[in-house]
């Protein structure tokens, strides 16, 4: 095969890599987005990483999953080591993985077709570029790409396909060099499953990713059944055993979501389907990060297309199986699909939707196209015509997409206008009027909205946290909204709101019936509390006792204060947060209560693993010295002053 006006696979091969920088380009300009400040302000809390205390502390604390995903906070590290800092830089760097990415896959794809042996090598170079560019240039991939955190999803499908092309390499050396070949495939698969795992916990799959390409390939050629039970085998059963550990079938196995497990399985059946729609017929874009307001299905038929996704993916499952020996590459395609999915997408209690779900699991899903356009290249002319012509509308399609990235005010307002059942969208339309001074639009679109999503607490949230913004709630307004709160879903987003709220009442900009404002939200969280809803929810339980004494202490309560702030210490037994609770109640001018606060502070240290600490105990010790040193040095020179006449 040979497309128009390109000489050799490698020069193809060069232009698509530039082609899809020059796709991407626009798109660096923009800013972060949503998870990206939760995951990178660490490094502003510490004061910037320039040592091994504030290096292993933002490294090595990550929150994102089970475990901390540390290779990606590491890589975070070579765009800058403090914050606020520049988008820009990360997307840069996650531009030049994603192109990364693009050529292992045409590394591992060549090595896939050559242990195939059903092609020259001519004709495996074709098939491994053009399946590369099908991927690079898909406009699926950008919102991973252009998303900074989810540099980790990247660096797990790296970390995969490196993997993957050590075993694919090792596997074509079996017959001549056995020893370095076993050498080879085992450090692709414990390493690079290590790597991905720590970058992201999908990575853990990529044994039975291996598993699923050794399926698919030839018998010839394989390794020992020994190797492959070790390394193979025991992994993947290790793996689907843990994700059974999840199965619960109760009728409310995660109160924090608006589903249980059957809904979400059923869910998942359109929501893959969806996946594959836009794999293969992509789009622009599409409803982006706000996707909470997707419809669960209730049943098999409710709604009807919950049937239909199911029979759709059992029959491409049946079709993987039987056409195995005929197509390898088919069943290869569908059946690494749904293994990549086989964490995110099924039994465990995460979000519903997300495209990055798909840059792991798509790796394989175009090679059949690429393959097939190649080798039947000679008898239809037209087929690399038509390649190029794909090629051309990916690359445009993901420069438009980019375009579009590039200016988060025009990016988020396109996501609102056709995700129109997202609270989580409706609240950021509600935050652009506010910051464009234009409350009363805010308030009519939020009560608008409120009608139509009833059983949204974060509406109801972000509803009230508007006229206390503005100065106009009433004590109404706050019994009106804890008795909606009382009885609707719980939200994490609507805990963050109630916070916002009193850091609001609380703060320095308060509005001057802030003292009103703090006893209402007292009130408030007493309404929340006493739900059913939200007192089993260990984040509000945290949460609520440290709200209350930062409210009594802006009333002025010090001994209220003091109670709920050492109940706040004794709930989160975490040596940060209770330093944190000392220093306010320190600053706002009473020393002997915060020293008290400091000694509980001292013991939640002692009791912390070493292994939980951001910082080494050491460095706390010499705080904890320190800030007792200046509270009883504050507290003779308050003696002093109230001794004088």
């Amino acid at each position: 095969m040979r497309l128009v006006g390109v000489a050799s696979p490698s020069t193809f091969l060069l232009l698509i890599t530039t082609l899809a920088g020059l796709a991407y380009w626009p798109g660096l300009s923009g800013g972060f987005l949503f998870d990206d400040y939760p995951n990178l302000d660490a490094m502003g809390h510490l004061g910037g990483v320039n040592n091994w205390e504030t290096f292993k502390a933002f490294v090595f604390s990550g929150w994102s999953g089970p475990t901390g995903r540390p290779i990606s906070l590491l890589s975070f590290l070579l765009d800058d080591n403090t914050w606020p800092s520049q988008a820009p830089w990360f997307k840069q760097t996650n531009l030049l993985i994603h192109i990364l990415c693009g050529l292992v896959l045409c590394w591992a794809t060549l090595l896939l077709v050559r242990n195939l042996k059903s092609v020259s090598e001519n004709q495996a170079q074709w098939v491994a570029v053009l399946a590369c560019a099908l991927w690079l240039l898909h406009p699926y991939m950008l919102s991973t790409t252009l998303y900074v955190v989810q540099r980790m999803a990247q660096l797990a499908t790296l970390f995969c396909l490196a993997g993957i092309v050590l075993y694919l390499y090792g596997r074509l050396q079996l017959a001549i060099r056995p020893r370095r070949a076993y050498i080879l495939m085992s450090l692709g698969v414990v390493a690079g499953t290590l790597l991905a795992t720590f970058s992201k916990e999908n990575g853990a799959l990529l044994p039975l990713l291996v598993l699923v390409i050794e399926y698919c390939l030839p018998k010839e050629g394989r390794p020992v059944w020994q190797w492959r039970a070790l390394f193979l085998w025991l992994p993947s059963l290790a793996i689907v055993a843990l994700l059974a550990r999840y199965i619960d079938f109760s009728d409310n196995p995660w109160p924090n979501r608006n589903f249980n497990q059957i809904e979400r399985l059923l869910t998942e059946a359109r929501i893959v389907c969806e996946y594959l729609q836009h794999l293969f017929v992509p789009r622009i874009e599409g409803n982006g990060l706000y996707q909470d307001g997707y419809v669960i299905s209730k049943g098999l038929f409710e709604p009807a297309s919950t049937f239909f996704a199911i029979t759709f993916l059992v029959a491409m499952l049946a079709v993987a199986f039987t056409v195995r020996k005929k197509a390898p590459l088919i069943s290869l395609g569908v059946l690494f699909f749904f293994a990549s999915h086989l964490m995110e997408s099924t039994v465990v209690g995460l979000e519903l939707y997300f495209e990055h779900r798909n840059h792991l699991a798509s790796l394989f899903l175009f090679l059949p196209l690429a393959y097939y356009c190649v080798i039947y290249s000679a008898r239809f002319k037209l087929l690399p015509v038509l390649a190029v012509v794909v090629l051309s509308l990916l690359a445009s399609m993901t420069w438009l997409r980019a375009s579009l990235w590039s200016d988060n005010d025009k990016l988020e307002l396109y996501w609102v206008q056709s995700a129109t059942d997202s609270p989580r969208a409706i609240n950021a339309v509600a935050a652009h009027y506010m910051n464009n001074g234009d409350y009363e639009r805010a308030n009519d679109y939020l009560l608008a909205a409120s009608r139509r999503l009833p059983h949204s607490s974060l509406l109801t949230a972000r509803l009230l946290l508007q006229k206390v913004w503005v100065g106009q709630a009433s004590e109404q307004d706050f019994i009106q909204a804890g008795e909606r709160l009382k009885l609707q879903e719980f939200d994490a987003q609507t805990v963050k709101g109630i916070r916002t709220l009193v850091e609001r009442v609380t703060g320095g900009n308060a509005a001057s019936n802030s003292l009103e404002y703090a006893r209402y939200s007292l009130n408030l969280l007493d309404t929340m509390e006493s739900s059913p809803v939200y007192g089993q929810f260990p984040l509000f339980v945290r949460l609520v006792a440290y709200l209350r004494a930062q409210l009594y202490l802006h009333i002025g309560d010090a001994a209220q204060a003091y109670g709920y702030y050492s109940q706040a210490i004794s709930r989160y037994q975490e040596t940060d947060a209770a330093l944190a609770m000392v220093a306010e109640m320190g600053n706002a001018g009473y020393p002997e209560k915060a020293l008290a606060l400091l000694e509980q502070a001292a013991q939640v240290l002692a009791q912390q693993d070493s292994r939980e600490l951001k910082r080494s105990r050491m460095s706390y010790e010499q705080d904890i010295t320190y800030l007792k040193g200046a509270l009883r040095e504050a507290m003779k020179t308050k003696n002093t002053a109230t001794e004088i006449p």
